[in-house]
């Protein structure tokens, strides 16, 4: 009965939760990542270098900096519903007006204002999560919605191609100024949904049994008790805690491979190849379809198995290996191509795994500032990646050299997440039921 009774709960969360979110981080991350398809015409039409091209990928990451933290425990104070809402809303606004840019200085601009209204948003999702989802479901749940970020390139990127394509001089419009239109509008209406549809807390969950909404609760409070005597459930605690800061510059150091591929990858397609803007933005898609595929299949089986450590820094070693093959394999286009492929499996393989790590001893207002610190830490690398590989490409003109930089800073995050003294394993809370009254108050 108790068994009946988790899996009936679970199966819930994820039908109510998990389609919305995902769709969310779908439309975040294309409208964060299609100004790498942009490039193929606005960096002709307003007259980029490689270098101004990476500074105007990588200022989007100051603002998000800035703004990460303070968003993050804005939303603990005024409900993950109306916060969440608020970003996405004021991120589709600003991604459209994109379409309006005629300078460098006013791409800059527009997407240092784009990370502002982002701000939070990883992290908040994240944090949002732990409130739901026990420990044992949680890099699935993750997992489930973080794919969204990779199919997001896997889908966006040949639609990117299509839009650019199909809307070029209409109404005397350039095609990339109609992507950051068409890609835009959804976000400003998933902000409206989202505020309307969002619980705050399981223990508001009307759409939950009241049994389901009990067990919930229960087992939400007793994870986060778990988390609480690994690590704290304090602000200010987690904020000094060196592992926090340790995953911080972890998480950068994916950032950096990450980032990379992502935001250059289309211009890498373009010079070694003859191929369309259409043909570009599918061959893209290739390695993060491979690379979500591991994702989910990782996320799974570290839960089946409770195990997060090797599940974390096995896949960025892979990563590593498949960067490191591919720049020594430059001259053959096909066959770099397939050990991207292979880097980006191991990459973006290890990303749902690695959120689940901090919620094993963070809890409460610890992991609302823990998982923002993470997060702020690592989207220094967002800044850094792309202009880092432009100004590389301004002194080389291929990507050989960009590519080893990149293999070393993944060679980092393997070696972190395989030392680092963070939980291994998480344990299974048995549940209190004495604890039900209490939970309630706080869940």
């Amino acid at each position: 009965m108790e068994h009946e009774l988790e899996r009936s709960t679970i199966r819930k969360l994820t039908s109510r939760l998990i389609p919305l979110l995902f769709i969310i981080w779908f439309v975040n991350y294309l409208d964060r990542a299609n100004l790498g398809f942009a490039a193929l015409q606005m960096n002709r039409e307003l007259g980029l270098t490689p270098p101004m091209f990476g500074f105007a990928a990588g200022v989007f990451y100051v603002g998000y900096i800035l703004f990460e933290i303070p968003s993050n425990m804005l939303m603990r104070r005024f409900g993950a519903r109306a916060w969440i809402a608020r970003i996405i809303f004021t991120w589709g606004l600003v991604s459209i007006s994109q379409a309006a840019i005629n300078s460098p200085y006013q791409l800059y601009s527009a997407r240092f204002l784009l990370g502002v209204a982002e701000a939070g948003f990883l992290p908040g999702v994240m944090y949002y999560l732990t409130y739901w989802f026990p420990a044992e479901y949680r890099a699935k749940a993750i997992g489930q919605v973080y794919s969204a970020n990779t199919l997001s390139i896997v889908i966006g990127a040949p639609l990117s191609g299509i839009v650019m394509s199909m809307t070029h001089q209409v109404a005397g419009l350039s095609g990339w100024r109609w992507m950051f239109i068409v890609e835009g509008v959804p976000a400003v209406v998933l902000g409206v949904v989202t505020f309307f549809y969002l619980t705050n807390r399981p223990a508001d969950a009307g759409w939950l049994s009241d049994a389901e909404r009990n067990w919930l609760v229960t087992r939400m409070k007793q994870d986060h008790d778990s988390a609480g005597k690994l690590g704290t459930s304090s602000f200010r605690v987690a904020m000094t805690r060196p592992i926090v800061w340790l995953l911080g510059l972890l998480y950068f150091s994916i950032g950096i491979g990450f980032f990379g591929v992502s935001v250059w990858l289309p211009q890498v397609i373009k010079q070694m190849s003859s191929l369309s803007l259409v043909q570009i933005g599918f061959v893209n898609a290739i390695p993060f379809l491979l690379g979500t595929i591991a994702m989910l299949m990782n996320g799974r089986h570290s839960d089946r198995t409770r195990e997060r450590r090797w599940h974390l820094a096995i896949p960025l070693a892979i990563g590593t290996l498949g960067l490191v093959a591919s720049a020594m394999t430059s001259a053959d286009p096909l066959l770099s191509f397939g050990f991207v492929c292979l880097a980006t499996t191991g990459i973006v393989g290890a990303l749902s795994v690695f959120w689940a790590v901090p919620s094993t001893f963070l809890s409460g207002a610890g992991a609302a500032g823990g998982l923002a610190l993470i997060n702020t830490l690592s989207a220094f690398s967002g800044f850094a990646a792309p202009y880092l590989i432009g100004w590389i490409r301004g002194m080389t003109p291929d990507f050989t050299a960009a590519t080893y930089v990149m293999a070393a800073s993944i060679g980092i995050a393997a070696l972190l997440a395989a030392l680092l003294p963070y939980p291994d394993r998480f344990r299974q809370t048995e549940v209190s039921p004495g604890a039900l009254a209490l939970a309630s108050e706080e869940l």
